[in-house]
C-alpha cells in the first residue's frame, strides 16, 4: 500500500536575521529545511519589512518578544537560529521562554552574550580578541550612523564584498538591495540573561570561518558550547552554500 501522506514533521525551527538584513535572508533555507520534514519559520523583526517607519523607537524587548510571540503560537518545543546580531536576540527571547518551549539554541556565525553584555559589547570583544596584527575590520569602515543616533545603515557598495563575496551575482544584487537601516536602542541594552534559564538550554556554534565581516572564533569560544561546528563560507551561508547549512542544522539533536 502506498503512503501518500506528507512527511513527518519533527521539529520547528524559528530563524532569526541579523542586523540590516531582514526574513528575506532565509528564503532559501526554508524550503530546504521543509523537505527534510520540520517546520521553518523566517522571523521578520520589528522595523523590517513594511515597519521600517518605526526602526528609530525599535527596542531590544521589541525584538525578543515578536520571537517570543511566534514561538508561542507553535505546538511544541522550537529550536532558535540566530544569526549574527540575531544570536542576542535568540539568547533574550530564551530567557522570556525557557527551556519548556526552547529545546536549543544554534548561533550562526552569531554573537553570543552572558547576563550583562551587550551587542556593542560583544562586538568590541571579539575585535580586541582577533590574531594579533590582523587588519582593521573593514566592516567598522562600513556602518554609516544616522543624524539622530537612533539608527546606522551600512554602506551598500561595501555589503556585497563583507557578507556575500561567495554568493551568486544574482544573490548579491537581491541582498543589498533589502538591506536596511539597523536601530541602536536593541545594539546598547545590556542582557538580562540567568544561569537557571538561559543558562541551561543547549547551545550550538556555527562558525563561518570565511567571514569578511568579522572573524567570530572568539565568539565561538565565549561559553560552553555542546559542539561547534565550522562552514568555510562568507557570513552568508543561507546564500552561499543553503544545503551544507541546513545539514548542520537539521542534524542538531
Amino acid at each position: 500500500m502506498t503512503n501518500n501522506s506528507s512527511p513527518q514533521t519533527d521539529k520547528t525551527y524559528l530563524l532569526i536575521h541579523g542586523a540590516w538584513h531582514g526574513a528575506w535572508c532565509w528564503n532559501k533555507v526554508v524550503p530546504l529545511v521543509q523537505a527534510k520534514g520540520h517546520k521553518a519559520i523566517a522571523i521578520e523583526l520589528p522595523g523590517r519589512g513594511t515597519d521600517t517607519g518605526r526602526a528609530s523607537d525599535v527596542s531590544l524587548d521589541d525584538y525578543a518578544n515578536e520571537v517570543a510571540r511566534v514561538a508561542n503560537d507553535q505546538n511544541g518545543p522550537v529550536t532558535l537560529v540566530g544569526h549574527s546580531m540575531g544570536g542576542i536576540v535568540a539568547s533574550l527571547a530564551a530567557e522570556k521562554l525557557g527551556a519548556g518551549k526552547i529545546s536549543s539554541l544554534i548561533y550562526l556565525d552569531a554573537f553570543v552574550p552572558k547576563n550583562g553584555d551587550t551587542m556593542f559589547s560583544l562586538a568590541d570583544a571579539t575585535v580586541k580578541h582577533l590574531v594579533p596584527g590582523s587588519p582593521k575590520p573593514a566592516i567598522l569602515e562600513g556602518i554609516l550612523m544616522s543624524d539622530d543616533q537612533k539608527t546606522n545603515a551600512l554602506n551598500p557598495a561595501m555589503a556585497a564584498q563583507l557578507f556575500y563575496y561567495d554568493c551568486s551575482e544574482e544573490d548579491q544584487k537581491f541582498a543589498v538591495a533589502r538591506i536596511s537601516k539597523e536601530p541602536i536602542a536593541p545594539l546598547a541594552t545590556p542582557l538580562c540573561l540567568t544561569d537557571s534559564v538561559y543558562g541551561v538550554i543547549p547551545k550550538y556554534y556555527i562558525l563561518c570561518t570565511k567571514s569578511k565581516d568579522l572573524d567570530k572564533t572568539y565568539m565561538s569560544t565565549y561559553m560552553p558550547f555542546k559542539k561547534v561546528y565550522k562552514l568555510a563560507s562568507s557570513h552568508s551561508p543561507f546564500f552561499s552554500m543553503p544545503e551544507k547549512l541546513v545539514e548542520i542544522v537539521t542534524g542538531i539533536e
